[in-house]
């Protein structure tokens, strides 16, 4: 598809949220909370693996080779990327752009350090942090997931801490003690813009 190969500008930067936080503090469970209604979608990304069954290219990721995938970084074509078990993965500004023609917003789930590069190229993005209630309450969450063993857990606590510290620089924090009061905030925060 030849919009694949388009600009590498953020059509109205204003519109585009990106959420972080720790791991098992929620973020895709409030994104989706937020997308159900229509409030914001979110931008379909990229990556160098290979579709597992049943994903579909250009609804579950784009699936692009490597070569292909190193061109759009060269190009500045990525608001951000990094590499995760030898695969990459990156958010194509021109797929943020055609969800932009979707919704009054688009939501983006990314990591601490990706989300800030997106804003020192962007500044008019908005950064929402999701935090955590408690320290003991991201524990019990991450325990209740049933998926890390409990040097993982613990692995993954320290890296909330370091992570937590750089919630100063998001443009607004949104505590998800509950869900439904999660998802309302970060509606209001996007209604505010759109």
């Amino acid at each position: 598809m030849s919009e694949r190969n388009g600009s590498s500008q953020l059509d109205d930067p204003r519109r585009v949220f990106v959420l972080s936080g720790p791991s098992g503090v929620g973020k895709n469970t409030v994104a989706d909370g937020v997308c159900r209604d229509g409030a914001a979608v979110r931008a379909v990304t990229a990556t160098t693996r290979s579709p597992k069954e049943g994903e579909r290219d250009e609804e579950d990721y784009f699936f692009v080779p490597e070569e292909t995938f190193q061109e759009w970084v060269e190009e500045g074509r990525l608001l951000e990327h990094a590499e995760y078990v030898g695969n990459r993965y990156g958010t194509p500004a021109f797929s943020v752009n055609r969800a932009l023609k979707k919704a009054p917003a688009v939501l983006l789930v990314i990591e601490v350090q990706g989300a800030l590069q997106i804003k020192e190229r962007w500044p008019e993005v908005n950064l929402i942090f999701i935090a955590p209630p408690s320290e003991e309450e991201l524990k019990r969450r991450l325990m209740a997931r049933g998926r890390d063993a409990e040097e993982d857990i613990e692995d993954r606590l320290a890296r909330a801490r370091e992570e937590m510290k750089q919630s100063e620089r998001y443009d607004h924090v949104v505590v998800n003690d509950t869900l439904e009061d999660a998802v309302k905030k970060v509606k209001e925060l996007i209604r505010r813009v759109s």
